[in-house]
């Protein structure tokens, strides 16, 4: 198996389906002669032509309106929004048009839509190319939102949103767009909606994460390890549907849970996952469940390292919960 970065990983992803689907179009700003800001579509205007890789204008709202169109007139769309930030003026798009036809038609039919965005901090882009706005998705009823850590993650779940015929938000992770390498298969697979990954085994302190933190995640366990605490690690990268029952069954193993994400703390998606294990694991608990996020404040531009959760103050959480 060749060892590609995750560009690359969903390049090939989108180059798969567009080749066995004539259906299958792309659309946004700059993905064709340009191949996007961050290239994940490079290439592909030159083989498949302007009719499928379609160069849009600066305009949210249109893009997203458009396809919307598109995948209810049989096609599958792939709408790119540049950036994870400049999502909102689609807003009204996403969260009253597409989220609600499933539910509107009575279960008649869907619309076949995937929105990719880089999401998240990490190349100094400040307060307008920084956000993680994925808690804003997972509370519309009617979408889907993944989001991989990984190259081969990365394939197998856009190939993944590519079959579904209900919407999908599907958040990439730019700092690690190049930055994370691994063994992906040449040939199609898809990885199932809904099933989180046990990166690493143990039996202290449960440890979720998804997107860019599972690196930091996997660093401050084993450096936990090191000072005698033993930390599961689960990447959720599906984060509706959500595995709770992967995340249930390791803190019942565990007693104890730290999450981690960068967007800010307050009704952030760690929330609904504490809450959840609340709910469903409280009698198992031996500690507090504690939050690891970014802060509530706009996206720095010149303190981006002090905002985005390192490892030490993961391992700090990590080591305050296991001596609770």
């Amino acid at each position: 198996m060749p060892t590609v970065n995750m560009i690359q990983a969903l390049n090939d992803a989108i180059r798969s389906a567009m080749r066995k689907d004539d259906r299958v179009v792309i659309l946004g700003e700059d993905v064709g002669k340009l191949g996007g800001v961050f290239r994940v579509t490079t290439g592909l205007m030159d083989e498949f032509g302007g009719d499928r890789v379609i160069d849009t204008p600066l305009a949210e709202g249109g893009i997203i309106g458009a396809a919307i169109g598109m995948a209810l007139y049989g096609l599958r769309p792939i709408a790119e929004i540049q950036f994870s930030d400049f999502i909102y003026p689609a807003f009204d798009q996403i969260v009253n048009e597409l989220a609600k036809y499933r539910y509107r038609s009575g279960g008649q039919y869907g619309c076949p839509l995937v929105i990719r965005t880089p999401s998240g901090g990490g190349i100094k882009g400040g307060l307008y190319h920084s956000q993680s706005p994925e808690a804003y998705f997972i509370h519309t009823a009617g979408l889907k939102v993944v989001m991989p850590s990984n190259p081969y993650d990365a394939k197998g779940m856009l190939l993944a949103a590519m079959l579904q015929e209900d919407p999908v938000i599907f958040f990439e992770p730019k700092r690690i767009y190049r930055a994370a390498k691994g063994e992906v298969p040449e040939k199609e697979y898809a990885i199932e909606f809904g099933k989180a990954n046990v990166i690493r085994q143990g039996t202290q302190v449960t440890l979720l994460s998804y997107g860019a933190m599972v690196v930091e995640a996997a660093q401050a366990a084993e450096k936990a390890a090191a000072e005698g605490i033993d930390v599961e690690v689960i990447d959720l990268r599906s984060l509706v549907p959500l595995d709770i029952e992967t995340v249930i069954r390791s803190v019942q193993k565990t007693g104890r849970v730290v999450v981690l994400n960068e967007a800010p703390k307050t009704c952030g998606f760690a929330a609904e996952l504490i809450a959840l294990v609340n709910e469903k694991a409280f009698l198992h608990l031996q500690a507090p469940p504690l939050r690891v996020t970014g802060y509530d404040t706009p996206f720095p531009y010149s303190l981006e390292h002090q905002y985005l959760p390192s490892v030490e103050r993961i391992l700090k959480a990590l080591k305050d919960t296991a001596h609770f």
